[in-house]
């Protein structure tokens, strides 16, 4: 064998293995991108439920804010409306006829009177229209005088020298305790509950 075969065999076992190399190397390439795409496909896939996960997660966040909104701006307007019966029934009140307001109010006053029957002097308080009515009612009674005005709808707010006791019978109190009282039939009857 010549020194020329010698290097041709060594050369085509050098490219023999060369080319053993290159398709080693290929197939390593094939495996690590076929991984990699297999790794970015799971990985897309992941993401993908991530977010939709979160857009459903932000979705059922906004429906509830949305409907805690639209619940808080209905017991608002449900509030208003009872505040516009209120004023109304307030409205009402005030422009009772004389007669109606007389009736009223010297129900009112009999209804105080008997927390006063030991009393010597009694100071009778009511609305700054109603002094001259007051006074007339008030001769009815032993004892008992028009000590000035109140800030009220109507009716008496009366009270004693000598006890301390004090009677709030106004029409503003009344309606208080009726209001509070009848609230929840006035609101199922305006609202269909």
């Amino acid at each position: 064998m010549s020194l020329d075969n010698v290097v041709e065999d060594i050369r085509d076992e050098a490219r023999a293995r060369a080319e053993e190399i290159r398709e080693q190397g290929e197939r390593r390439a094939d495996e690590i991108t076929e991984t990699a795409e297999t790794d970015a496909e799971e990985l897309l896939e992941a993401r993908k439920a991530d977010v939709e996960r979160q857009i459903e997660q932000e979705r059922e966040q906004a429906l509830s804010s949305a409907k805690l909104e639209a619940k808080q701006e209905r017991l608002e307007a449900r509030r208003d409306v009872l505040e516009d019966v209120r004023s109304g029934v307030e409205d009402a009140l005030v422009s009772l006829s004389d007669e109606k307001r007389e009736e009223l109010t010297s129900a009112l006053l009999a209804a105080a009177a008997p927390e006063f029957e030991d009393e010597e002097s009694v100071s009778v308080y009511g609305r700054a229209d109603d002094e001259a009515m007051l006074e007339e009612l008030l001769e009815e009674y032993d004892g008992f005088e028009y000590a000035g005005e109140y800030d009220c709808l109507g009716g008496v707010v009366v009270e004693g020298i000598d006890s301390r006791v004090r009677v709030n019978n106004t029409f503003d109190s009344v309606l208080e305790g009726v209001w509070e009282d009848s609230l929840k039939n006035v609101s199922e009857k305006l609202f269909d509950q």
